[in-house]
């Protein structure tokens, strides 16, 4: 059974404040179990949801010599 992350856990692994966490549990937007102990969250989970959330860079359209 993989072992389950701390609000304080996640905060540093995505570098965002408690609160950031906090309010994207409230409002579904990030992966999350509710205990009788407080909120957790699966490290395998975070990554599938890191990695939906990746979007690649801007393609250059120019010559890639121009500066």
């Amino acid at each position: 059974m993989e072992k389950l992350l701390k609000i304080d856990e996640v905060c540093d692994l995505l570098q965002v404040s408690r609160s950031t966490v906090y309010e994207w549990t409230h409002i579904d937007y990030i992966p999350h179990y509710k205990l009788p102990n407080g909120v957790r969250f699966k490290g395998s989970e975070i990554d599938k949801w890191l990695t939906k959330k990746h979007h690649k860079g801007r393609i250059s359209y120019g010559p890639s010599n121009i500066f």
